[in-house]
C-alpha cells in the first residue's frame, strides 16, 4: 500500500540524533585569530592550545598562510551542493501538498512519492527523482509518512459496536478466571 505523508510535532525533530551544522563564521573566526598569531611569531603549539585545534591543522593553516596570506585562511563558503528548491519554492509546494491530492488533480487523496514529485515540477519546475522526494518531505517539510488504514467495503461499524456491547462480555473471562 502507498504512504500519504503528513506533517510532524516540531518535538520529534529533536528525538533524533543530528549532527549539527557547522559554524562557518566561527571556523573562519578561528583562521582568521591564527593569522594575527602567525603575524605574531607565536609558535604552532601555543596558537593550537589557544584556538583549541590540533597542532598539524595549524600546520596546514600556517602554509596556507604562507602561500596566500589571510586570503588563504577565507573559508570557501558553503559546503555541499546548494539545493535545487529555495525555501520559497518548497512554501508553495508545501501549500499545494495541505490542499490535498485531490484539489490537485488525483483520483483520490492518497500522496505517493510519484505524485509528490509531479506537483513539485508543477509547482516550482524542478525535477526530482521520486525516492529522493521522500528525503525532502522528512527533512526540509518535517513530514512522516502514514499508512491509509484499511477497512472492508461491507464493514458495519454499528453490528460491531452492537457486538462488543451485547456478545464481547458473555464471551470474556471474568475476574479471577483460570487459564487452564
Amino acid at each position: 500500500m502507498t504512504s500519504i505523508p503528513v506533517k510532524q510535532n516540531a518535538g520529534r525533530a529533536s528525538e533524533w540524533r543530528v549532527r549539527p551544522r557547522r559554524d562557518f563564521a566561527a571556523m573562519q573566526e578561528r583562521r582568521m585569530r591564527a593569522a594575527d598569531l602567525f603575524e605574531q611569531g607565536v609558535i604552532p603549539a601555543e596558537i593550537a592550545r589557544q584556538v583549541g585545534v590540533s597542532h598539524q591543522i595549524v600546520s596546514d593553516w600556517r602554509a596556507a598562510w604562507r602561500r596566500s596570506g589571510r586570503d588563504g585562511l577565507r573559508g570557501a563558503g558553503r559546503a555541499g551542493r546548494l539545493p535545487k528548491l529555495s525555501r520559497d519554492q518548497l512554501t508553495y509546494v508545501e501549500l499545494e501538498l495541505i490542499k490535498g491530492a485531490e484539489a490537485n488533480g488525483y483520483p483520490n487523496d492518497v500522496w505517493t512519492l510519484q505524485r509528490v514529485a509531479e506537483v513539485i515540477e508543477r509547482v516550482a519546475g524542478v525535477s526530482y527523482h521520486p525516492a529522493h522526494v521522500w528525503y525532502l518531505l522528512r527533512q526540509d517539510l518535517k513530514w512522516s509518512w502514514q499508512r491509509p488504514a484499511r477497512r472492508a467495503t461491507e464493514r458495519n461499524d454499528e453490528a460491531i459496536h452492537q457486538w462488543v456491547k451485547r456478545r464481547w462480555p458473555q464471551l470474556k473471562k471474568g475476574h479471577g478466571a483460570r487459564t487452564r
